[in-house]
């Protein structure tokens, strides 16, 4: 027999993303009675506020979380990113323990589970929630990591013979660039204006300016980093980084390509890709 995975006390859909194998952090608000936003996870369709919980006393013992109350009312997740993946781990552990069903898994603890006021502070529908930007993004490195795709950029822009540059073969193709243009999905997008080349055939024929007229998306997965700020010019090994990779999220990689074909040489697109990136 197939071993029956465990289960919450909470109501969660055998098809939702978002089971106890999943419980990924964010940051929320409720309005309009709560307008400020806090940090969150979520088990099916119950967002559950981290800061109620860390105000009860639920994440006191956990090493290395020192003031549970101040990292998890913050409005953005860098404090909670900023520890180690030892912290990080426990709290999602704990958060599995207050949420699985006792009859499931003898890990389970109700502190949760048999406070009802607490609950119903602390657990709200998704309905009810507005996501925010989890973190305060100081820097972002769009890396070039699909052959295919890469393939296909390539020879729109340079002709099928020379589509794939040699180096894409030996590195971690890449390009740090705008950050502060990273919103969250149902933000709307403008279309940007720009340089386009006059002529497709001929670039010294110039350019003309106007608006986008190849606006493209990407489905892309983004890693955000955290963990111990490592000193300028310290190195961190390939075995180091599954340590600073905080969660995953999924990536709109907007793209002006007509305006990028114009301006990206040599040192790569600008204006076709700093006007909104959403996760």
């Amino acid at each position: 027999m197939v071993p029956t995975a465990p289960s919450s006390w909470l109501t969660v859909s055998p098809t939702s993303d978002f089971s106890l194998a999943n419980l990924p952090f964010g940051v929320v608000s409720f309005p309009p009675t709560q307008s400020r936003p806090r940090c969150c996870t979520i088990l099916g369709d119950n967002v559950i506020d981290l800061s109620l919980l860390a105000d009860a006393g639920l994440f006191n013992d956990i090493d290395g979380l020192v003031s549970p109350t101040s990292t998890f009312s913050s409005s953005t997740l860098n404090s909670f990113m900023a520890l180690s993946r030892p912290v990080w781990s426990a709290v999602r552990t704990r958060l599995y323990t207050l949420l699985v069903d006792a009859s499931s898994s003898q890990d389970a603890t109700s502190d949760l589970s048999s406070n009802t006021a607490l609950q119903a502070a602390a657990i709200r529908p998704v309905s009810s929630a507005k996501m925010h930007l989890p973190a305060n993004i100081g820097d972002y490195t769009d890396f070039y990591s699909s052959r295919e795709h890469a393939t296909n950029v390539g020879t729109m822009f340079r002709g099928k013979d020379n589509a794939l540059q040699p180096n894409w073969l030996h590195l971690p193709v890449g390009y740090h660039g705008r950050s502060s243009t990273v919103c969250i999905s149902g933000t709307p997008v403008t279309r940007p204006c720009g340089q386009l080349q006059k002529d497709r055939d001929d670039p010294n024929q110039g350019s003309t300016y106007g608006p986008c007229r190849l606006l493209d998306f990407e489905l892309e997965m983004a890693f955000f980093v955290g963990g111990e700020e490592n000193n300028n010019g310290s190195r961190l090994t390939i075995d180091d980084a599954k340590d600073r990779i905080f969660g995953f999220v999924l990536m709109n990689d907007w793209s002006a390509r007509d305006i990028q074909k114009w301006e990206y040489v040599p040192l790569g697109p600008f204006g076709a890709k700093n006007f909104c990136t959403t996760i």
